[in-house]
């Protein structure tokens, strides 16, 4: 079983800086993709940004390259979303996932197994 925590979230200006953590505890992550997802009202789930546990992978949501950046770090057992350049559509209930997605459900909730309570990111005008 595996538990994620995800936190970091509020409220900031656009053109502004948050930076989301999720915290991953119950098990060994080796294998797995990390992933960062978020849902607006009235929206869909939609794919952020994933990395793999280990070795080498990130992988980025046409709407947030460049400005979004996914690391971490294996001896706190954490993952970091760095979100710079916020804009009003950023806004969102975030939500950090673990999983084992294949090649076709990378940037699918479907794709991921564990969640976490999800964090609200508003960014205002």
């Amino acid at each position: 079983q595996v538990q994620l925590v995800d936190s970091g979230g509020g409220l900031v200006q656009a053109g502004g800086s948050l930076r989301l953590s999720c915290a991953a505890s119950g098990r060994t992550f080796s294998t797995y993709y990390m992933g960062w997802f978020r849902q607006a009202p009235g929206k869909e789930r939609e794919f952020v940004a994933a990395i793999r546990w280990s070795g080498v992978g990130t992988y980025f949501a046409d709407s947030v390259k460049g400005r979004f950046t996914i690391v971490r770090d294996n001896a706190k057992n954490t993952v970091y979303l760095q979100m710079n350049s916020l804009k009003p559509e950023d806004t969102a209930v975030y939500y950090c996932s673990a999983g084992i997605p294949r090649p076709t459900t990378l940037r699918s909730p479907g794709g991921y197994d564990y969640w976490g309570q999800g964090t609200q990111v508003t960014v205002s005008s």
